[in-house]
């Protein structure tokens, strides 16, 4: 079990396995936020935080949320509106740093979509 946390700890997060591979997406979001995107089932994903810790964005087509929380500012995760989809996105840098040096970083080219 890997757990990681934003800056203030409000939010936590659990997910059963270190990602092997991170994904850089340098689409206009992705970009300004500076994550690396871990992806997992939301079923394996724990999110432990009170109802009001976070605050969500959507933009364009609303079809993800945007995590992040409401006390230090970190983006936390994006999960799908549609509930049906099997992926969601954890921020990974977010996680003790030893765990990011082992993931391959993939570059996604989201800005020309």
């Amino acid at each position: 079990m890997i757990e990681t946390s934003c800056h203030c700890g409000r939010v936590k997060l659990e997910v059963p396995e270190a990602p092997e591979t991170v994904t850089d997406c340098n689409c206009s979001i992705c970009r300004r936020y500076g994550v690396l995107w871990a992806y997992y089932s939301p079923k394996h994903v724990r999110i432990v935080a009170g109802a009001d810790a976070t605050h969500v964005y959507m933009w364009n087509g609303r079809s993800i949320e945007f995590h992040r929380c409401q006390t230090c500012g970190c983006v936390t995760h994006w999960a799908p509106v549609d509930r049906s989809v099997d992926r969601m996105g954890v921020n990974a840098r977010l996680m003790v740093p030893e765990i990011l040096a082992r993931a391959q970083v993939r570059r996604f080219d989201g800005a020309n979509m």
